[in-house]
This record gives C-alpha cells, sequence and structure tokens, in this order.
C-alpha cells in the first residue's frame, strides 16, 4: 500500500537511521501523525538546530557547539593521557565508566581499505600534531575489538611508537558475570592470550 506522498517522504526519511526499517519507521511516523504532532514539531526543531549547530571540537573532534569540548576545556583533566577512540559515542561510553580522567582523540572512524578509508580520512594529520605538541606521555587506544579496529590500533601504535611515547591497548575478553559456555570463540581465545598473572 502507498501512502500520501508527505507521509511516504517521512518514512523514508526516518530509515536513515541504524536499526530503522520500513516497518519501524511507519510505526513512528504514524504514531507522530495520530498521537504526537507536538512531539513531532519538538523533534523536528531539536534535529534541525543540531544538525546546524553541532560540529567537531578543534582539539578532540568530538561532537559539540563549542571551539573546545567541555572535556577539552576541562584543566582538571589529565592532559598527558590521551585516550583514541572511534566515536563520540565511544567517549561517552568511557566517560559513563568514572574510572579516566584523561583527555581524548575521535578518530570518527576505523580503517577500511574496502570501503576507501585510510589515514587520512580519520584526521591523522590533528593526531601527528597532537603527539607533537609534546604534553602527551601515554596513548591508550580503545578502539573496537574488530578486524578494522585492530588494525586501526595496529596503525595508531607505530604513529605513537616513532615518538617514543607509551602505547597501551585496552583489555578484551570475557566480561565480569559472564559464563565461559556462552562467550563466543574469538573473545574466550583473546582472553586466554591476554591472561594476567593474579
Amino acid at each position: 500500500m502507498s501512502f500520501s506522498p508527505l507521509i511516504n517522504n517521512l518514512i523514508a526519511a526516518l530509515r536513515c537511521l541504524p536499526g530503522v526499517g520500513p516497518k519501524t519507521a511507519q510505526r513512528m511516523v504514524f504514531h507522530l501523525l495520530e498521537r504526537d504532532r507536538e512531539g513531532g514539531r519538538h523533534l523536528a526543531q531539536a534535529l534541525e538546530e543540531a544538525v546546524t549547530k553541532v560540529g567537531r571540537c578543534h582539539q578532540c573532534r568530538t561532537l559539540c557547539e563549542e571551539s573546545l569540548c567541555y572535556l577539552c576545556n576541562n584543566h582538571s583533566r589529565d592532559q598527558t593521557v590521551l585516550c583514541v577512540v572511534e566515536t563520540p559515542a565511544d567517549v561517552m561510553a568511557v566517560e559513563q565508566t568514572g574510572g579516566y580522567r584523561g583527555v581524548y582523540f575521535v578518530l570518527m572512524g576505523h580503517l577500511s581499505p574496502l570501503d576507501g578509508i585510510g589515514p587520512e580520512d580519520l584526521g591523522m594529520d590533528l593526531f601527528r600534531a597532537r603527539l607533537e605538541q609534546g604534553e602527551i606521555k601515554e596513548v591508550i587506544l580503545a578502539t573496537n575489538p574488530t578486524v578494522e579496529g585492530e588494525a586501526t590500533a595496529h596503525y595508531l601504535a607505530q604513529l605513537v611508537k616513532e615518538r617514543y611515547i607509551q602505547v597501551t591497548r585496552i583489555a578484551h575478553g570475557v566480561p565480569f558475570g559472564g559464563e565461559l559456555e556462552y562467550i563466543d570463540g574469538g573473545t574466550l581465545a583473546r582472553a586466554l592470550v591476554a591472561r594476567a598473572p593474579v
């Protein structure tokens, strides 16, 4: 069944979101039009404002409205420890742990030659400049434990080691509370390789 052009257009627009297929988009559209037009207006206004005003931090490249994000502007953070992550969502995940007090560098992706994503697409010029400022003493590589994430971490580690800066990689393995019989083979293999003394 085909809906009116405006409804079809809105359904198609919502499908740009990750995990939103045609049925989910259709349910969202009907909810907004049938039950929450004011919510729809607010959503449209907030989306327009964010798309217009949100840019990237000039230092760490995360999403923000100012030239420096609130984390880079916080002088109580340890400016000598730099955590490299793939996305702004990864920054939020690390921050939610409450255990990290350093600063960040956001790649906005990972190396993926098959998709045409090379080092220049990940802000390597800014990363090198950050390292050459001389205040970074340790770089923590917190890319995802995927093939692309590991390749990206390896590439970054070489850049950091050339400058005689300590480089570390976040640990991967069996999650706390996990049961071995339910852990996938790759995760379990990595956990065995990265085992630590007790």
